[in-house]
């Protein structure tokens, strides 16, 4: 509206500006189009019966947050203004703040983000207090990005893992690993979450490992995350070498010399795992078991993951006991799993479907085979130490 005189003259929007608003609303990744549609905000309500005690809403808000990590990276890439980015708007309605980004020096790329509770947005909408089991603050970690910025590192990370089954030797992990232990150490592990999609997702199972070998346990939340690797492949050769070579055994006249010492038992099993456990550390180690239990989300469709789905022995379905621990004192972890019969890969291993309307979960306590492996570590035992000889 410009103003000759007296008059008013209203001026309509240049072409270039009209194409750019409608752009912008049409953006795929815009929050208003592709976000999840039955979330709200949080609300004076909430200081009665908080929203984040439900599972559902737990898991999309976490999911939301790593969809910005992606934002943040894709609104530096495409040099967005403040006004213009993607990022803010997945987090701006669930009352958080950027307060960190973890940045790889190799590339300048983003590939995290710390995010905590603002208190002064959400005290501008009457939530007077943090709503309970709403973090303080969220590490969120973002998977491979095939942009033409990030792609390298992204999968000089995903052949790492493929090789090794192993992320420490990444920048990004020593970034995260530091990120995490700040803010855990600033407002207490029992009021940080570490999640990640994808690659990201592995780098948070290790990290939030690293940190419970300290006695820091944090709540984790693992989105597809990677569960393919030549390592993991070579193990597999191996553990079926042993079990036929086991069978085999079985087969030989009784005279054979049968082992019956707990102690030089090789350990292939959860059972003998367990056993294992309780004989050096006592009944009072399966109660430590229940101190760390990553949360899994896989797709039976999807390839990187869907390996976490296959047992090591009987799942025990557990939908109704939400702070259950591990099936006997064994290694476990939550494991969410949805299958939708059969999809493409890129749906079934996108992070959107974790805040669909119309998604349907089955949830278990989990001793797969790989969960026991990647958590095993935790609970060795620590090397001998030397005494010098008399």
């Amino acid at each position: 509206m410009a103003k000759i005189g007296a008059a008013e003259i209203t001026l309509a929007p240049t072409k270039e500006i009209a194409t750019a608003l409608v752009k912008e609303e049409a953006h795929p990744y815009a929050f208003h189009v592709s976000g999840p549609r039955n979330v709200a905000s949080p609300n004076w309500r909430d200081l009665i019966n908080s929203s984040w005690k439900d599972p559902n809403h737990k898991r999309t808000v976490i999911a939301c947050f790593i969809q910005a990590v992606y934002l943040l990276e894709i609104d530096k890439q495409e040099n967005r203004t403040e006004e213009s980015a993607l990022a803010p708007k997945w987090w701006i309605p669930f009352k958080y703040k950027l307060t960190q980004t973890l940045i790889d020096e190799r590339d300048g790329s983003i590939y995290g983000a710390v995010l905590e509770w603002d208190r002064a947005a959400a005290m501008a909408d009457l939530v007077l207090i943090r709503p309970s089991g709403a973090p303080k603050a969220i590490l969120a970690l973002r998977g491979t990005l095939l942009k033409s910025s990030t792609i390298r590192r992204d999968i000089e990370d995903d052949l790492r893992f493929l090789a090794w089954e192993s992320l420490k030797g990444s920048v990004r992990f020593k970034g995260a690993l530091e990120a995490l232990r700040s803010v855990a150490g600033s407002y207490g592990s029992s009021n940080v979450c570490i999640a990640g999609h994808s690659l990201g997702a592995g780098f948070a199972l290790q990290v939030g490992k690293a940190l419970a070998k300290e006695g820091i346990y944090v709540d984790t939340h693992l989105f597809n995350p990677p569960s393919v690797s030549l390592a993991m492949s070579v193990r597999n050769i191996g553990e079926k070498a042993i079990c036929a070579w086991n069978r085999f055994k079985s087969m030989l006249p009784s005279s054979s010399v049968t082992q019956t010492s707990d102690e030089g038992q090789k350990i292939t099993s959860p059972a003998g795992f367990k056993n294992w456990v309780l004989h050096f550390y006592g009944d009072k180690t399966s109660s430590e078991l229940k101190k760390w239990v990553p949360h899994l989300y896989v797709n039976n469709s999807d390839y990187i993951c869907c390996y976490y789905t296959d047992p090591a022995g009987t799942v025990e379905n557990n939908a109704n006991k939400e702070n259950s621990g591990p099936i006997n004192g064994q290694v476990a972890a939550k494991l969410f799993v949805m299958s939708k019969g059969k999809q493409k890969f890129l749906e079934a291993h996108g992070l959107q479907q974790w805040w669909s309307d119309d998604l349907e979960l089955q949830m278990s306590l989990q001793n797969s085979k790989l969960i026991n492996r990647q958590l095993r570590s935790l609970y060795s035992l620590p090397a001998p130490q030397k005494t010098p000889l008399q």
